[in-house]
């Protein structure tokens, strides 16, 4: 299926590297501007550098999602310059640390609960306005399998993407008379750095390549896909209903 963005805008965060780098990509190959996000500048201009070798174009904006104020000012900034936004990737996250619950520092567990959710309920808050204003707005959650199998260990990680995925649903219920979509999105096990972080012992080559999780994003942002309030498993390739682990 060939996916048209041509004349769209779209926001990727954690667009420096892992999945964020390589469906920013894919998003500029189909024709649409990328604002891309991140605190890695280097990250950004190999993207930018990528980009425009695919005949595409990008904004770069380095900023951390801690930075609530400038999650704020991202949202002015795009309605200055288009007046809509039709893209939205959330994408950004951390792990914290694989620890025993009474055993995470507070430090740890703020600053994953402050990345994880606070920052993307603050990312929605300033973009839904321009979503809003898109005759197909488009926005993915990235979520995990963590979120339903709370896994000993995982506890702060496991909670921020639940949490995660009950911001996308509600969304998605204030929303759905609306032509905006909203999809939370499992990725699975795929060869990135935090992949890296939580299996260290894993060979990397055993799991999928983030552009092939990439590649499988993008058809979820196109006008054609109309469902809302769901979770995209890329490793069974379909959009489910929430369900509780088998």
């Amino acid at each position: 299926m060939t996916i048209d963005l041509k004349g769209r805008v779209a926001v990727v965060t954690g667009a420096s590297r892992g999945i964020g780098y390589f469906t920013a990509l894919e998003l500029a190959k189909a024709g649409a501007h990328v604002v891309a996000c991140a605190r890695t500048v280097g990250g950004l201009e190999e993207l930018d550098d990528a980009i425009k070798a695919a005949g595409g174009s990008a904004t770069l904006v380095p900023f951390d999602l801690a930075d609530m104020a400038a999650i704020d000012k991202l949202g002015g900034a795009i309605n200055e310059r288009w007046g809509k936004l039709d893209i939205m990737v959330a994408n950004a996250g951390v792990l914290g640390t694989i620890s025993p619950i009474g055993h995470v520092e507070a430090k740890v567990f703020e600053k994953v609960m402050n990345i994880n959710v606070t920052a993307t309920w603050r990312l929605i808050r300033s973009l839904e306005p321009l979503l809003i204003k898109s005759d197909a707005g488009r926005a993915l959650i990235l979520s995990s399998s963590a979120a339903h199998k709370c896994k000993p260990f995982w506890g702060p990680y496991s909670a921020s993407k639940a949490a995660v995925e009950a911001l996308a649903r509600t969304w998605a219920g204030e929303t759905q008379r609306l032509p905006l979509r909203i999809l939370s999105v499992d990725p699975g096990a795929t060869r990135t750095a935090m992949r890296a972080q939580a299996m260290p012992g894993e060979d990397p080559e055993t799991v999928p390549h983030p552009s092939e999780v990439a590649a499988k994003l993008l058809p979820l942002v196109g006008p054609q896909q109309t469902e809302t309030g769901k979770l995209y498993i890329v490793r069974e390739d379909k959009i489910v209903d929430y369900r509780m682990p088998e």
